[in-house]
């Protein structure tokens, strides 16, 4: 391993590195799938629908049932308390869990309150608790859960009307109906109510380290079209332009939220991040001053895939003909590759299509791109056995003009130029295959049909989580005290690799940088891969594998045209020296 390649090396980690970063800072992750439409519109519900939501209730005082009950629909388990006319669990009935059970969608860990409390104003530490009747009805394609009550305040009686609407099949949105109606025929006695989203996205995690797990939230203006991230000051962030949905997103599942666009809204965010890390947004409807008001909310709980967020693109695609709200927008993309990442995806599907096992497909995927970078990795290694090759001669010009760095260097290109080495023909391909490895990285870091993939029974269960062999009774520091095969494996093909460049003779100052190289950097990646899924380091290891068996092919045949050009070279000498003798 020369000068040259060792800088190209560097250089290609801090490009990838640097362009990671650059990729997630300056470049936020969109939705790569185009939508039909570009223009946003307005939330239109069917007439018939919102009818039967909005219609008059008779609200009862006293409640004589206040137990959760539960309702299915085909996609959603959904547990209700009366409590607050609210939400205590969402579990997604088809995307299971690491125990194999349903995902929950909401965790309340700490003292997060239900999903879709009310709050008599903007004050989001006073909710709505007090218990509510209720009544579950069967509408053509919905299921109705409506709750009731009437309050007080100020010797002022008001009711108080939510209306959950599910779609019978499979749709992840829902919508509810909020209802104020002053019994005195005056207006209302507040101007501002809110309801609120307090459980963090699930599925249950331990630690979120912000590539591989993660918890964002996000809003969409009505007059953008991408979704911007949220900016915290003090755990509280606020937006007071008009929003057409705010989201809580994990990885793989989000929460969204989407008022109705006719009415005046704020929108808050909070996150607490010293433990456990906790998300909630709140909804607040300002401006109220009639006696009697209606707004419509959608929600969305389920996962981040284009075939259910899409549907609340068109009308006829989903129950409460909604149009325009452009959820595939909470997509994980690559805004400048996209295009590249969408490619490997549809090859990578296609892959799983003829062999069902993602794992495998993952390999076979690894090939197909080795094979088609061929021609340009070929000429990287074929640079690098040169280099190799023409160590000894750099020696010597090292050894011949050490007081003198200027005439080395000449002597050095003219060396270059002589055997038609391009120094930094080593570098090159590295950074030619750069936009490649980022693509790659996005896909199988976010393609949710990865979770829950077994690729290798007992060892690999599922490629969007670390391979645990087994869990120790104590922590390991920077490990934690889950033990991974792959990172391992991983990091011994990454040494394996960088040895087999290695060219042989060196000064003492190169000596040095190369051992770091050999033996720093993968213990580097070693930790900072260590928690990665092993989809990603399946790719990377296959990958180490094949450049391996490519760099000795490569070293063989170089050193036996070496090995043939030197025989050639005696010969021609020695029959040079007998022509003189015979002279």
């Amino acid at each position: 391993m020369d000068r040259n390649t060792i800088i190209a090396i560097i250089l290609s980690v801090i490009v990838i590195t640097v362009g990671m970063t650059v990729q997630t800072v300056f470049f936020p992750m969109e939705n790569t799938i185009t939508q039909t439409e570009t223009t946003t519109e307005e939330v239109v519900p069917v007439e018939n629908i919102s009818s039967i939501i909005t219609e008059p209730v008779i609200s009862k005082n006293q409640v004589t049932d206040t137990s959760p009950f539960t309702v299915e629909t085909d996609a959603l388990s959904v547990t209700f308390d009366p409590y607050g006319a609210s939400v205590s669990s969402i579990k997604m009935k088809k995307h299971l869990d690491t125990s194999k059970e349903p995902v929950e969608i909401l965790l309340k860990d700490g003292n997060r309150g239900n999903a879709f409390l009310m709050y008599q104003s903007n004050d989001t530490s006073k909710p709505i608790t007090e218990a509510f009747s209720h009544s579950i009805e069967e509408r053509d394609d919905l299921i109705l859960v409506i709750f009731s009550q009437v309050f007080e305040q100020s010797g002022r009686e008001y009711e108080i009307i939510k209306k959950y609407a599910f779609a019978k099949d499979e749709e992840y949105l829902f919508q509810i109906a909020v209802t104020l109606n002053s019994l005195d025929g005056n207006a209302l006695p507040f101007t501002v109510y809110t309801i609120g989203v307090e459980p963090q996205v699930g599925p249950e995690f331990e630690s979120l380290n912000g590539n591989y797990d993660y918890r964002r939230m996000y809003y969409k203006l009505s007059d953008k079209n991408s979704k911007k991230n949220v900016s915290f000051k003090n755990g509280v962030a606020t937006v007071n332009e008009s929003v057409s949905w705010v989201a809580l997103a994990s990885k793989y599942f989000t929460i969204m939220g989407i008022p109705a666009s006719e009415a005046d809204y704020s929108v808050k965010f909070t996150q607490n991040t010293e433990e456990k890390q906790e998300n909630s947004f709140y909804l607040t409807r300002n401006g109220i001053s009639s006696s009697s008001v209606t707004d419509l909310y959608s929600f969305y709980c389920g996962p981040k895939l284009t075939s259910y967020l899409n549907k609340y693109d068109i009308a006829n695609d989903n129950t409460f003909k909604l149009t325009n709200l452009h959820l595939a927008k909470v997509m994980d993309s690559s805004t400048w590759l996209g295009w590249l990442e969408t490619i490997l995806k549809w090859v990578l599907t296609l892959i799983y299509k003829v062999i069902p096992n993602y794992g495998v497909a993952i390999i076979i995927l690894t090939l197909l791109i080795k094979l088609m970078l061929q021609p340009i990795s070929k000429k990287g290694m074929e640079s690098t056995a040169k280099m190799s090759a023409l160590n000894p001669k750099l020696e010597e010009l090292k050894a011949k003009y050490a007081d003198d760095p200027n005439a080395l260097n000449a002597a050095m290109a003219k060396l270059y130029k002589e055997e038609g080495i391009n120094p930094m023909g080593s570098c090159l391909p590295m950074l030619i295959q750069f936009p490649v490895f980022i693509a790659l990285y996005g896909l199988l870091n976010n393609h949710f049909e990865l979770r829950g993939a077994m690729f290798i029974p007992g060892w690999i269960p599922d490629l969007s989580i670390p391979d645990t062999v087994f869990t120790l009774g104590f922590n390991i520091p920077l490990i934690g005290n889950q033990i991974h095969l792959l990172p391992i494996i991983y990091t011994v093909s990454m040494i394996f690799s960088m040895k087999i460049t290695q060219s042989g003779a060196t000064d003492s100052s190169q000596a040095g940088m190369m051992n770091f190289m050999t033996y720093g950097m993968p213990i580097i990646f070693f930790f900072v891969l260590y928690n990665a899924p092993s989809g990603l380091l399946v790719y990377w290891t296959v990958t180490n594998a094949i450049s391996i068996i490519q760099q000795i092919y490569v070293n063989a045949k170089k050193k036996k045209q070496f090995e043939e050009e030197m025989i050639t070279k005696n010969e021609s000498k020695n029959v040079k020296f007998k022509s003189k003798k015979r002279k």
